[in-house]
């Protein structure tokens, strides 16, 4: 085999501008959250539009959970997790850290019911022929879930 390791000694690779911070990061992070935010609600738009017959109302109730996991999970920061900004208050950083994985639970929970959705009345349906609208209700709560992610932990909170 030889020596490997040493012919990749010398390979520079270029900083990337996501992960070197700056002033750049946080509106990429918040352009790119609010892109696969919209992406999410106009899947599921489509759908409705398209396939009224299929999409019955109670397959919203997805998305509106997925949407208030964003504000959920963002309504937090990091401070207030660690136990920086709170003098006393309420709850104080155990609350803070409650409000957090109660958002990412509705967050985990619209995906795993959309999945749920999508398989038991679409895929494994053979009276409807359409698959779409289930796609699109997953594709919606999984964008919604990434775009929270990214605004999340995409940021730097050091600017504010």
């Amino acid at each position: 085999m030889g020596n490997f390791g040493s012919c990749l000694d010398n390979v520079n690779i270029p900083p990337c501008v996501w992960f070197a911070g700056g002033e750049k990061r946080n509106a990429v992070a918040s352009m790119v959250a609010g892109t696969l935010f919209f992406m999410g609600w106009w899947f599921i738009i489509d759908a409705q539009s398209v396939y009224p017959k299929y999409m019955s109302h109670a397959y919203h109730v997805c998305g509106v959970f997925g949407t208030l996991s964003l504000f959920m999970i963002n309504a937090v920061s990091n401070a207030q997790l660690r136990g920086d900004a709170y003098n006393g208050g309420f709850c104080g950083p155990r609350g803070a850290r409650l409000w957090l994985f109660l958002g990412f639970v509705m967050g985990f929970g619209s995906v795993i019911a959309s999945c749920w959705i999508l398989f038991a009345n679409f895929v494994n349906n053979d009276q409807i022929k359409a698959n779409w609208p289930g796609f699109a209700l997953f594709f919606q709560n999984i964008f919604i879930f990434m775009g929270s992610l990214i605004y999340k932990f995409g940021r730097v909170e050091d600017q504010f």
